[in-house]
This record gives C-alpha cells, structure tokens and sequence, in this order.
C-alpha cells in the first residue's frame, strides 16, 4: 500500500499473490497476463470543444403546453384520435436563458429541458465559472469568480475561487486520459463493453484482440496521441508459482510493455514447485539472474521499540514505559507480530482492571495466557507421547531437544551473569 501511495494515482499498480494464480477459473498464463495488462497504463490525448466563462445571469422560463389531439369529423360526428399517452398529456415545459462572460466578451445561450436540469444538479448559481463539454453536453463547475468574493453569500469552507476565464469562450481543451491496457483489451473483448469491468466477468482474452490493441496503441504513439506508463506488479508469495509460471514470466519481461515486476518470498534454498530441483528462494536461476535482489536484515532493539510505540499510538492504548520496555525484550526474543498481537490483548485487561494505561502486570499475564511459536513447540516435544498421533521419529526428537538445552543453558548463563 505505501509503494501504491508513493507512486501516485496516474501510475498503474497491481497487487497478487502467487496462489491467485491456481484459484482463478481462467489458465495461469491468461492470469498473469491480465496481472501485466492491468499494471500497464495507456495516457491518451484528446481534443474536445468547450465553453468556459462566469455565469452572468441565468433566466428559467416555465410554459404550459396542452394535451394535442386531432379531431376527425366522419358522418357529421366528432372523433378524437388519441396518440400515445406522452404526447397528448399536458405538461410544463421549461426553457432558459444563460449568459457567459469572459474578461473580453459576453454571449448569451438558449437553454433545453436538459441542460436546465444539469445546471440545477451543479447547483450553478451567478458568479460561478463553469466548463461545458459541447460534445457530451457536460456541465463542470470550476469555482467561484474572484469579483464575487465580496458578497456576502453562506459560503462553505470548500468554496474554490477562481479568476474569470480570458479570451474566447469558445476553446479547444485538451482532455487527458489515463486506462490501463487490460480495460481496453475487456472493452474490446466483451459484447457488454465497459460494463464487465463492473461484473469482473472477464473470463479469457483471445490473443488476436490483444495484437490489434497493441498495434493500435502503438499507432497512437507514434502520432502522438497517447504515451505508455509503465506500472508496477507485485507478486507475494512468489514461491508459489511453479515452472510453467516462471518460464512465462522470463518471456513476458522481454516484452516492450512490460511493468516493473516486484516479487516477495520468504524462502530459503528450496524446491521449485512442482519440481525436485532445488533453488535459492524457490526461483528458478534464470530468471534470479534478471532480477535486483534486496536483502533484509532482523530489526534491531531500537527499532522494535519504535515500531511498538507507533502500534500503541495507532491503537489508541496508553503503556507505561517499563511495560513497553518488557514487550520490546518479548518482541526481540519471539517475534515481532506476536509482540503487536499482545497491544490489544493487553488493553483488555487493563480494561477491566479500570485502568487508564497498560501496566507491566498486564503484559505479563498475556504473556502467560498466550504462548509464542516457541514454547508452544517446546510444549509438544516435551508431550508428544500425549498426544494421539505423532510423527517425529527419535533422531528429530533428539535433535530438537539438543537445540532446546542448548538454549536453555545460554538463557540461564545470561540470566547468571546478569545477576
């Protein structure tokens, strides 16, 4: 999420996990092709006609207008020909008036039923500068004029004021756009056009409307009426992903609109999925090879105690400091997310004891109530014949208990040493 902040909203970004990729009722390839076409951003320019300028004064005028009828006389008799129910009911039709200024000249418009209904909707009143669309009939309020700043109107916090437009009112403006490649490739694609962006009825994509797109964006670019904007796709859990997946990833970046690909594991040397061979992070080497690997290190104390004392801030919990001090040491010794879990449970507690902060008592009886990956670990290899099914054989057994003493007498040196 902070990676899609910093970017900003013009900027394509695409979040995924790897196993989407197997839960989805499309093919893996088509899966992650939809995953590169909507990380990639197509800016299209366009020229429209519009009307700019401050309201000068605006005129509503409301008529009546009768039922029609025709009379046909047949045998010396009356008859009344009744039409459709629209058209020979009476009703009010509205007509208006609106006058434009700009800082050189001044041109007033007739007004439909329509645009008199899209003005009210705007809440367009005298002084406001307005933007109209002739193509689509568009009404956009752009501000309030700066000659009516004096006036002594109820006006929100919100009021934007604006200078009152110079020149013609009539402009050509130039409209920028900004879709990704996959919404043009569904518009194109489906029979209900933009409406399956709604659905998420996508399904698959024939590759022969992929080519046209392309070739048609790329017409574009060279008249210069679109630019590229590559985004960004982030991959976790890329682990998960198998051969077939990584073998079209390598092709897929090689391509001329390619994102920037980011990928996340937390893996070590193990098996490629699907396969018995075995690689750092669970990635094939080629494709390692092309990428900019980033290297995390543990937090250190102060930075544990940071990142608690914000988590308490977010969480609106008020902790003493002895007792933010014991759950850095938790944090450091466990983990991290186990160290945030213990906030709120700690605040319960707090809670009811009416107390207005968490105090050291509190951290430690959740510490005593839960337990972390490690005791609880402990707590099986030292009951596992307890238990109804156990599958570690004796050599892990012992193993796991090795590790345990060993840790257990460092505990005890460092406690002794202390002392």
């Amino acid at each position: 999420m902070g990676l899609a902040q910093e970017l900003g909203s013009d900027t394509p970004f695409t979040a995924m996990s790897g196993s989407e990729v197997f839960s989805l009722e499309m093919s893996k390839t088509e899966a992650l092709t939809q995953a590169f076409r909507k990380s990639m951003g197509v800016r299209i320019l366009e020229e429209t006609e519009v009307i700019e300028g401050e309201v000068v004064e605006i005129q509503v005028d409301t008529s009546l207008v009768g039922p029609s009828s025709s009379v046909a006389a047949e045998g010396g008799k009356k008859k009344t020909a009744s039409t459709s129910n629209s058209s020979n009911k009476g009703g009010l039709e509205k007509t208006g008036r609106i006058t434009l200024c700009t800082t050189e000249m001044e041109t007033v418009y007739d007004l439909g039923a329509k645009m008199i209904e899209a003005l009210t909707k705007e809440k367009v009143t005298a002084g406001d500068v307005i933007c109209i669309d002739k193509a689509s009939g568009k009404i956009t309020k752009l501000g309030r004029s700066f000659s009516r700043s004096r006036d002594y109107d109820a006006m929100g916090a919100q009021t934007r004021f604006v200078q009152c437009p110079d020149g013609e009112l009539m402009k050509r403006k130039e409209v920028v756009h900004t879709v990704s490649l996959h919404e043009i490739d569904v518009i194109n694609s489906r029979q209900q056009g933009f409406m399956a962006l709604f659905t998420g009825d996508t399904g698959e994509i024939k590759a022969e409307i992929r080519e046209q797109i392309d070739a048609k964006v790329a017409e574009w670019r060279e008249e210069g009426r679109a630019t590229i904007v590559p985004g960004v796709l982030f991959i976790d859990e890329v682990h998960m992903l198998d051969m077939e997946c990584f073998s079209f990833l390598n092709r897929a970046l090689e391509s001329d609109l390619a994102p920037v690909l980011v990928i996340a594991t937390n893996r070590g040397i193990s098996k490629i999925r699907g396969t018995d061979y075995k690689s750092p992070h669970g990635i094939p080497l080629d494709l390692l090879d092309r990428l900019m690997i980033v290297s995390t290190v543990p937090y250190a104390r102060e930075e544990v105690y940071s990142i608690l004392k914000v988590r308490c801030e977010e969480e609106d919990v008020e902790m003493a400091d002895d007792a933010l001090e014991l759950l850095t040491r938790i944090g450091m010794e466990t983990s991290l997310r186990y160290a945030i879990h213990m906030i709120i449970t700690a605040s319960l507690l707090a809670e009811k004891r009416k107390s207005p902060q968490v105090e050291m008592e509190d951290i430690k009886r959740v510490y005593g109530l839960f337990v972390d990956v490690k005791r609880s670990t402990q707590f099986l290899l030292e009951y596992q014949n307890e238990f109804m099914f156990n599958e570690l054989d004796e050599k892990m057994l012992g193993d796991f208990r090795t590790d345990g003493a060993e840790e257990d007498h460092e505990e005890e040196t460092q406690d002794m040493e202390q002392a």
